[in-house]
């Protein structure tokens, strides 16, 4: 393994464990050369997923693109990195499960868009208004009414409505 610091390939592992949902291990690393220490993780080669987009084109699945979209969404947002690695842990595999090959960027979007929702809900405007290619004010108005509706139901100890059930949000009814 090279070193991200100094690409010196002379490195130690320090701990080796299992992920917390077990489907990959996880390494701690030094260098012997930079003293510097990173993390590196091993998972069981499957079948390439790929990613259907809006234009119908394909694109092999990329875990850091999910990372970077949502280190983008949540700048500045007192949101932990480990966080973040985990939701993009769940949604993969989500995805490994519901599909066998192929997977549509608006099912992708849809479970990022359920993680931030719980996780930090400045966090998810910002992420859904790329995502759903806002073209208004009035449009990331509504979903911030929305969001206000669900969170107040949730305070009152009310269920979701058969739109939020499937997934629709009021900007989509």
């Amino acid at each position: 393994m090279r070193c991200p610091y100094c690409k010196s390939d002379d490195d130690r592992v320090i701990d080796s464990r299992a992920s917390a949902d077990g489907e990959a291990i996880r390494r701690r690393r030094v260098c012997q050369r930079c003293d510097r220490r990173y993390t590196t993780y091993e998972r069981v080669e499957s079948t390439p997923l790929r990613v259907v987009k809006k234009d119908g084109s394909r694109a092999s699945f990329d875990r850091q693109k999910l990372l970077n979209g949502l280190l983008r969404a949540c700048e500045k947002r007192p949101v932990a990195g480990a966080s973040l690695d985990a939701v993009v842990e769940r949604v993969e595999r989500q995805c490994m499960e519901a599909f066998d090959k192929e997977v549509p960027t608006r099912v992708i979007g849809k479970l990022i868009m359920d993680e931030l929702r719980e996780l930090d809900q400045v966090a998810f405007v910002r992420f859904a208004s790329v995502y759903r290619d806002f073209k208004d004010v009035a449009e990331f108005y509504r979903e911030l009414e929305a969001m206000n509706l669900a969170s107040s139901r949730r305070s009152r100890g009310e269920g979701a409505t058969d739109d939020q059930k499937a997934g629709i949000s009021s900007s989509q009814a």
